[in-house]
């Protein structure tokens, strides 16, 4: 009898796709919380280059060579502006993060 635990293939990653989906809590606290905070990481983290890179990039879908043309800058230089603007969000919700779980274990 073949172990399930090596089958390869579609019907075991269905599988574990339906088990992780069952097995998952509800975590729309978790997004409303992540994206406020984005949203004020944008507002006060990040230079204005950066999130107007940053917002271009992603809010619109503007590729880096017609972002560099609207901002009169290179693309090199948008790629590193919106890498920037990346870490420091990143950096900044990792530590809201941190901060937050400390003050769940000691209530």
């Amino acid at each position: 009898m073949p172990s399930t635990r090596y089958r390869r293939g579609g019907k075991y990653a269905a599988d574990m796709a339906v088990y992780s989906r069952q097995m998952a809590g509800d975590n729309g606290q978790e997004l409303s919380r992540l994206k406020r905070n984005l949203i004020l990481a944008l507002r006060e983290d990040v230079t204005e280059r950066q999130r107007q890179a940053l917002l271009m990039y992603y809010a619109q879908g503007m590729n880096m060579r017609k972002i560099g043309e609207t901002m009169g800058v290179d693309k090199s230089t948008v790629s590193r502006t919106i890498k920037r603007g990346e870490r420091r969000l990143r950096r900044c919700l990792r530590y809201g993060a941190e901060t937050y779980l400390r003050g769940m274990g000691e209530s």
